[in-house]
């Protein structure tokens, strides 16, 4: 399986967790819950499109791929450690909302640097 197919499944299943965590943020949860589902929502279409955008030329290849995953990574660990706490379900590990969101912080500036390292269209 290819990456960018495995990051378009990945943003799929995250869209469908965030919109179910923001439904149960209004619902049951309160705000945590809310936070994650939006941080899931926002950054499954991010990825869709920086994928696109990977595979239309305008990321490098290799730094776009280790953008997409940084983001699909760092979400991950920030959304699922406030889902838990939301939940009143502990907590995922000690400082895994900070270190989600420093990774996912890293990989918006790595998205950056595969947009500079991307070759100029039509070699220019």
């Amino acid at each position: 399986m290819s990456a960018a197919r495995l990051h378009l499944i990945l943003a799929g299943l995250y869209g469908a967790a965030g919109v179910a965590l923001m439904a149960a943020g209004a619902h049951l949860a309160g705000g945590n819950a809310t936070t994650a589902g939006l941080m899931l929502v926002l950054h499954a279409a991010a990825v869709i499109a920086l994928t696109a955008a990977r595979k239309g030329g305008l990321l490098a290849p290799r730094t776009g791929r280790v953008a997409i995953s940084l983001l699909l990574l760092g979400v991950a660990l920030f959304s699922a450690d406030l889902a838990l706490r939301a939940f009143d379900a502990g907590r995922l590990f000690p400082m895994a909302a900070p270190a989600g969101g420093s990774l996912t912080i890293l990989g918006w500036l790595v998205a950056g640097v595969a947009a500079l390292m991307a070759p100029a269209p039509g070699g220019r």
